[in-house]
């Protein structure tokens, strides 16, 4: 009887603890709902009037004060919207921020063992009841903004994220506080400990996040393609025009010659960059064989230096030794060697080896580095068994030193094959002039130029458009010399 009284209480509590994984489960699929909400500027609980700009997301209006009142000025001036009323908002926004941060803390505890998972709940079910209050708060700055004088100017409103967060927060609340219930009693034994799987995914979380905003989160603006958009105004179906700039994009001889011009000094510039891959490796070699460590640091640091200086300051400096009255005419005048100086920065002439030479010079050093990493982690044994068999000093690099970062130059060979189409813009942007403004202009500066209005056109749908291609055909190259690498190595990157 013991043993079924026993069995029967197993089946209970394991009954109990899958109905509270499940809860969980809910729970953090909520709290990941409300953080995402934070940047989409739809769901903003606080746009409580038409002078709020509708593209600010709460995230932006909560830790920026000037974003919230940059449309109040002559309505606060004007005696329609009194300052307090604003300081009342941002307040509200703020502590509602803050809250959405503890519950989203909480929802990283409830990864732990049962001591964190009911402290989490409980910080999630705290967090959620202040988050509610705290958002009430913005229901009196709707009462001002409705007694304004100046209605059809103020346009008090309660958006519909108001209601959103306010409903995500009770859905918080409720399940936290119910599977803070749920969860057994912690023992004695239990501490406030978590996983090891866990607490690297709460380290590299953060990356995540960073990954996201940045690299994903502007996908968002790939719509503006599929619309007829002038900057300034809203899109909105009426100008809502499909594939029109993808089939301009081909069928317009000017935007033909200018892909053909531009996709030609990015292939080459790309392909001078993949071909001469091997500097950076060499070189690391041939750092890590100077046998004074001071010299070599001194070199390493020299070399490494140029990858943190800004183009502008390159520019100023190659201007200062290339220009007519630069330092390299003025030593050729002086030896004689020429009569007049001549502007090598103005010449339309190997563009391409120009812009080359600079950036090997400046990232030479800096992408030595992960091949120093590689060598220093090859077995010393190899290089003193080599030793012992009479190999010379250019034997174990060839036999030892080199086969050992191949594995790391086909990475990274790779990687450089799927970013051929990205070869920057900063850098020819500030050396681009009127006489080598053709050779020199390549796809990410096209796009920034065609969009922004640089080539008199300031047509951002169809440099959108043309960044979306360019996207597409890097992922393309990238699985296709991934699906190379494991024919040929039988290793991949992806």
């Amino acid at each position: 009887m013991t043993e079924a009284k026993f069995e029967k209480a197993n089946l209970r509590s394991e009954s109990q603890l899958q109905k509270t994984s499940a809860r969980m489960l809910l729970l953090r699929v909520v709290v990941i709902l409300l953080v995402i909400a934070i940047v989409i500027p739809a769901l903003n609980p606080a746009r409580v009037s038409g002078l709020i700009d509708k593209n600010a997301a709460f995230f932006t209006m909560a830790i920026s004060y000037k974003s919230l009142t940059a449309g109040f000025i002559r309505a606060v001036n004007r005696g329609w919207v009194e300052s307090s009323t604003l300081l009342n908002i941002y307040l509200a926004s703020l502590l509602s921020f803050l809250c959405i941060i503890v519950v989203a803390a909480g929802c990283c505890m409830t990864l732990g063992k049962r001591r964190l998972q009911k402290l989490g709940t409980l910080v999630i079910t705290v967090g959620s009841a202040v988050g509610i209050l705290a958002l009430l708060l913005l229901m009196p700055a709707y009462n001002a903004l409705s007694g304004s004088t100046k209605l059809s100017t103020v346009q008090p409103m309660l958006p519909t994220g108001f209601w959103f967060f306010i409903v995500l927060f009770v859905v918080c609340g409720v399940f936290g506080f119910a599977n803070m219930k749920m969860i057994p009693k912690p023992v004695e034994l239990d501490k406030y400990e978590m996983e090891a799987k866990y607490k690297l995914f709460l380290m590299i979380l953060p990356f995540a996040i960073l990954c996201f905003t940045f690299s994903y989160l502007p996908l968002w603006g790939w719509r503006y393609s599929f619309f007829d958009y002038k900057p300034g105004l809203a899109l909105s179906f009426d100008n809502f025009v499909g594939f029109k700039w993808f089939t301009f994009l081909f069928r317009n001889a000017a935007s033909r010659e200018d892909i053909a011009r531009v996709m030609t000094n990015t292939l080459a510039m790309s392909g001078i960059g993949i071909v001469t891959s091997f500097l950076p490796m060499a070189f690391a070699i041939c750092l890590t064989e100077i046998k004074s460590g001071r010299f070599r640091k001194l070199i390493q640091i020299v070399t490494t230096i140029p990858n943190f200086i800004s183009w502008v300051l390159v520019f100023s400096f190659a201007f200062a030794l290339f220009s007519t009255d630069g330092f390299i005419n003025s030593v050729l005048i002086d030896l004689g060697l020429i009569k007049t100086g001549s502007n090598y920065l103005m010449s339309g002439s190997h563009v391409w080896l120009k812009m080359w030479a600079l950036g090997t010079w400046k990232g030479l050093g800096w992408g030595a580095i992960i091949y120093i990493a590689g060598i220093s982690s090859i077995d010393q044994q190899l290089y003193e068994a080599a030793t012992v068999d009479g190999a010379g000093r250019f034997k174990r690099i060839w036999h030892i030193t080199v086969p050992g970062l191949m594995p790391t130059f086909y990475v990274l060979l790779l990687l450089s094959i799927a970013g051929i189409l990205s070869n920057g813009m900063d850098q020819y942007y500030v050396f681009r002039n009127s006489s080598n403004q053709n050779p020199i202009e390549v796809l990410d500066l096209y796009v920034y130029l065609l969009g922004l209005g640089g080539n008199g056109s300031g047509n951002i749908p169809l440099a959108t458009v043309v960044g979306m291609m360019k996207s597409i055909i890097s992922i393309s190259l990238l699985m296709g010399a991934n699906r190379v690498s494991r024919l040929l190595r039988g290793q991949s990157i992806v």
